[in-house]
């Protein structure tokens, strides 16, 4: 496997990708390379959407593919806002609107953890019987007051007690060794490697 297709259009994350799998030589591409169209996600878990992406990407390119799908759940509200995480306050998506829904949400409950999810999910082909999926979870509270300046999404929010900090607080470097992106990525490296 030399490349394989990033079942995103996300030139951000692309890099991340293509820099973490650089070690294994393995060249990435985005799906927009191919003409993929973004894939739809009408389903309840993370893990199916992952998939759904990456046989997607991996069908239209004819290469192995790569997708991740990524959250946050609160467990006071039965894992809301989930997989609806950044169209949570709604059309259009508003990073803005989903905090203050969570926020309000939140407000009256006595348990405010959360934890960000994100789950990867590599197929070697498009109907690959073992696909190879790995997740990572990043456990933190809410906070209701908004701070720093570092991330996006909810990060301003999600307070982590072992730093004292919001993920938006946190130096990017610090973020990316601890996040939930980071140990679904790590996982997924060990995968490769083992393989």
């Amino acid at each position: 496997m030399n490349t394989l297709v990033l079942a995103s259009n996300n030139r951000g994350k692309l890099a991340e990708f293509q820099k973490l799998l650089a070690p294994l030589n393995i060249e990435v591409r985005a799906q927009a390379d191919f003409a993929v169209p973004d894939c739809p996600e009408p389903y309840h878990t993370f893990v199916e959407n992952a998939l759904a992406k990456a046989r997607h990407a991996s069908r239209i390119s004819g290469l192995p593919a790569l997708a991740d799908d990524s959250g946050i759940c609160a467990p006071a509200l039965g894992g809301a806002p989930g997989v609806l995480s950044a169209r949570y306050g709604g059309e259009p998506k508003s990073d803005a609107a989903n905090n203050a829904k969570l926020s309000a949400a939140l407000a009256a409950m006595d348990d405010t953890a959360v934890y960000y999810v994100c789950v990867l999910v590599l197929v070697r082909h498009a109907d690959d019987p073992t696909p190879l999926i790995a997740e990572g979870r990043w456990h933190g509270q809410w906070q209701a007051e908004a701070s720093g300046s570092h991330g996006f999404g909810y990060d301003p929010h999600f307070y982590i007690p072992a730093f004292g900090q919001t993920a938006a607080e946190l130096a990017p470097e610090v973020k990316n060794q601890y996040s939930h992106r980071a140990q679904a990525v790590a996982k997924l490296l060990a995968m490769l490697e083992a393989a």
